[in-house]
């Protein structure tokens, strides 16, 4: 009944905050331009930008591996795994992105 306040409602979304806990098993990448990466990253991220991703996806990920997907806000990110799950891979959304990334690994 009051599944909107709960965090994990969605199996393609996690919170920027809890991601340190995850960053030693799982394959980050933030999709954000190049630009944007002055302002700070995650230091296990690989940085592929959103257009690259978008247009040869098979050139970075692997259908058979989990990835997850960040970029400045979330809203991005949240385009890109729609758009990647549609072609069959498994993502999941960085909800909140950078911005709302806080944790120890930001470099």
């Amino acid at each position: 009944m009051f599944s909107i306040f709960n965090r994990n409602n969605n199996k393609e979304t996690i919170w920027a905050e809890d991601l340190d806990d995850m960053l030693d098993d799982i394959h980050l990448i933030d999709i954000r331009e190049g630009y944007e990466l002055l302002s700070g990253k995650v230091k296990t991220a690989q940085h592929i930008p959103m257009g690259n991703l978008l247009s040869t996806p098979e050139r970075y990920l692997n259908q058979d591996e989990k990835y997850y997907i960040m970029c400045q806000s979330g809203m991005r990110s949240m385009r890109t795994v729609k758009a990647l799950q549609e072609k069959g891979y498994n993502v999941v959304n960085v909800k909140g992105g950078m911005a709302a990334y806080k944790g120890r690994n930001r470099i």
